[in-house]
């Protein structure tokens, strides 16, 4: 970071037009991106066009270039697909079309591109801008520009954000969109499920990716399914045989179902495709069993964007504009980019030629290469769905003697049961004894603690709550009982999954290690909590899911203002002392205002958001939504928010409160949380048997080291493990947050999108970096 801090206040747009346009397939968040782009845009003094119909609409000109208002992208937020429209453009691959585009630029004044596609799209936007001044020659020559329209617009900028649900573009962890169709995947899957066990049935289910298998990759690992194909990886020579096997295994032991994923480009090492049919076929043939195919097809591209790609589209709509502005003539296309918790701009050709040296590595039968050119997230899903999927036999188990607790602590949050069968079924592959542990630290010292085997946690991914019990009990309260316990199982290490009490606990079982050896062992703790409040992490497993809950409601809720007009929404979210729920929630949910502790107000401020919403009135956005997190201040309760507003409002909107309470802790777990509990409970179980070999001396385990009690928590671009005593100094324990949140960079986000004049650091933006390519094998990445 720079020693100078950088303000959106310095950077203006004053005398720039953007245009922004969706190219390509469509991407649900692709409007919540425009959104973004047109807003930020409008806010530091730009004029921002649409360009409707993609490339097309650039060809064509007329009334497809039109301006763009703050009111023209109010309700798009929530809406799928994209409203401005995309089309395949063969105009545009025409050197004739390229010149009648760039005249419809030149006579609007746009020298600035935000495109939100694929690849495709983004290679043809580059093409564009190396040929723009011979374009612009062409048009001065044939009398249709002026010189001085020439000079003016000399220069062409371009910034990408990649629009695709089959995150198929190297650079970015994750497109815009690819969040949301998995949520369509896993609906299916889990709905699936429910009508194969009832008749014993397999289910072949085949989904998007034909030059990309990270849908079917990321799914299978959600869903637990039996086996996937990729075109990445195909399958060994013999697999028919392999699969069958394992098909039948499952049903040995007990399992009433089987599922497959088979993502449409599959195909086997010598490139010949693999249909979902071929394998319905082979499975009835060899097995017998009742199977049926479902092909997913084009419900994955629909429905409403998930919490995370709005938020994902919204992040790159203002980073784009941000590249924007600080763009030089010099500078080369860039791509905002996701890379762990972290914007990034990226060449965007560099991230092309990458993009097509996986399907080259591909063509060549170079797999195990086009795995790594895919990026590091993509290699540990791989990693990761081989470490859980393929159960050895007993006979080639190793045996480590060594005897594992894993227990739930705190409140119920969505993706425990996930990181929990993960933890059970890596640490069995490992060669470890796995106890679970019922009820928390409160079961635990009453010995409700049973060895658990690798059928014991089937289907528990898609579980939503806590399937072990779960309970706040903290460990100092019976500390004599669980160490006894700890004795008679011989508990030689323990992963604690769970909130703000887990790491409390953590904290309790350190303490008391120089009273009882018994605590002397490796221990491991995972944030699970939907009020994402742990030091030492900026995601945590349940968040997810909680804030795509409060978003539906948040639509919901909208939709029903749209329809009263002149109607504010008062909306209360738990999270404690924690305003994540909140301040996330409102951005993804195109909230007006949010109040949470971490950001104290007062009278003056609650007296200008209601102004704020008078002036809101008076425009065709007559509706107001406003979150309060529920204890971002002990008096100004959410009923006296809604009183205050209702009397302040008389005459102009009328106000309704909404508590949202429980329902935020409930439901099945979003694709996210079952992923990142599923990956970051099987590093954590890696982590432990290394520890478990490090600290074994003379027949038995002793670890009293800091390093050996840890956190495995997210920071920015990598998976950390983190010793508990360390993080002790970085926790507000009388409030139960971390002292410094990441998120609250993100708030300024919600007030300028939210229309408010406000400060905004951007001193994060701004680095062009370099995409870093066959990395050495990076275990640190999620």
């Amino acid at each position: 970071m720079q020693d100078t801090k950088k303000f959106i206040e310095n950077l203006s747009g004053a005398g720039k037009s953007i245009g922004v346009l969706t190219s390509g397939g469509d991407a649900q968040g692709m409007n919540a991106a425009v959104r973004a782009v047109v807003r930020m845009g409008i806010y530091v003094g730009a004029k921002v066009f649409f360009i409707h119909e993609g490339y097309q609409g650039m060809v064509d000109g007329g009334d497809n270039i039109k301006e763009a208002s703050w009111e023209s992208v109010s309700s798009m937020l929530q809406v799928g697909g994209t409203v401005i429209g995309s089309a395949r453009c063969k105009d545009f691959r025409t050197h004739e079309g390229r010149l009648r585009a760039a005249l419809n630029l030149v006579q609007r004044g746009i020298t600035n591109l935000c495109v939100i596609g694929g690849d495709g799209s983004l290679t043809g936007a580059n093409l564009f801008r190396e040929e723009w001044s011979g374009l612009l020659d062409e048009l001065v020559q044939s009398g249709q520009i002026s010189e001085e329209a020439a000079q003016t617009h000399s220069a062409l900028h371009i910034v990408g954000m990649v629009g695709s649900i089959d995150n198929d573009f190297c650079g970015t962890d994750m497109t815009i969109g690819t969040d949301s169709a998995l949520h369509r995947i896993i609906e299916v899957v889990d709905a699936i499920m429910t009508t194969a066990q009832s008749h014993q049935r397999t289910f072949v289910l085949e989904v998007m990716g034909r030059h990309c298998g990270y849908l079917a990759l990321v799914s299978a690992l959600a869903c637990g399914a039996d086996w996937v194909l990729i075109p990445e990886m195909p399958p060994k020579d013999g697999w028919e045989e392999q699969m069958c096997h394992k098909l039948s295994e499952s049903r040995l032991r007990g399992s009433r179902l089987n599922i497959i994923i088979v993502a449409e480009g599959a195909t086997d090492r010598h490139r010949n495709p693999i249909s979902s049919n071929a394998v319905k076929d082979l499975v009835v043939r060899c097995l017998g069993f009742d199977t049926r195919v479902t092909i997913l097809g084009h419900v994955q591209r629909g429905g409403t964007p998930s919490a995370f790609d709005r938020i994902l589209a919204s992040r790159m709509g203002v980073e784009a504009v941000l590249a924007l502005l600080e763009v030089s003539p010099g500078t080369p296309a860039c791509v905002v980019s996701l890379c762990g918790n972290q914007a990034v701009r990226l060449p965007l050709m560099e991230c092309v030629q990458m993009t097509q040296e996986v399907q080259k590595a591909m063509d060549e039968k170079r797999f195990e290469e086009a795995v790594k050119l895919r990026g590091r997230s993509f290699e540990n899903n791989l990693n990761t769905y081989k470490l859980l999927s393929h159960r050895k036999r007993n006979a080639e188990l190793p045996r480590s003697s060594f005897n594992v607790a894993v227990l739930n602590v705190g409140a119920p949050a969505a993706g425990m049961n996930a990181a929990v069968r993960s933890a059970v079924r890596v640490g069995i592959t490992e060669g470890h004894t796995v106890f679970a542990v019922s009820d928390g630290f409160e079961g635990f010292s009453k010995g409700q603690i049973k060895e658990f085997k690798w059928g014991d946690v089937g289907g528990w991914t898609g579980q939503g709550g806590s399937l072990l019990g779960t309970k706040r009990t903290l460990p100092a309260k019976h500390i004599d009982k669980i160490a006894e316990q700890m004795r008679i199982h011989n508990i030689n290490a323990l992963l604690v999954i769970g909130g703000f009490e887990a790491f409390e606990s953590l904290l309790q079982l350190v303490d008391a290690r120089s009273r009882y050896e018994e605590f002397c062992v490796p221990m491991c703790m995972l944030p699970a909590t939907i009020s994402n409040n742990v030091s030492g992490t900026d995601l945590s497993i349940g968040a997810d899911t909680s804030l795509n809950a409060i978003v539906e409601t948040c639509d919901r809720i909208k939709q029903s203002a749209s329809g009263t007009k002149r109607r504010v929404f008062i909306i209360e979210t738990m999270g404690g002392y924690c305003g994540y729920l909140a301040t996330v929630g409102g951005l993804a949910s195109g909230a007006d205002a949010a109040y949470i502790y971490e950001e104290p107000f007062d009278i003056r401020d609650l007296q200008s958001n209601v102004e704020h919403l008078t002036e809101k009135m008076k425009t065709s956005i007559q509706r107001g939504l406003v979150l309060r997190n529920e204890n971002s201040s002990e008096n100004y309760t959410t009923d006296f928010i809604y009183q205050l507003y209702s009397e302040e409002g008389k005459g102009v909107f009328d106000c309704r409160k909404n508590v949202l309470g429980h329902m935020q802790q409930g439901g099945a777990p979003s694709p996210f949380d079952r992923n990142f509990g599923t990956k970051i409970a099987a590093k954590a179980m890696q982590w432990i048997s290394k520890k478990l070999k490090e600290f074994y001396r003379e027949g038995r385990v002793f670890a009293n080291t800091e390093d050996s009690a840890c956190l495995l928590g997210m920071r920015r671009r990598a998976l950390v493990f983190q010793p508990v005593i360390q993080l002790k100094d970085e926790t507000d324990f009388v409030h139960r947050i971390p002292k410094e949140q990441w998120w609250l960079r993100l708030r300024p986000l919600m007030k300028i999108l939210a229309k408010y004049k406000t400060s905004y650091d951007v001193s994060d933006s701004g680095q062009l970096e370099h995409i870093v390519r066959l990395r050495a094998k990076d275990n640190s990445a999620i």
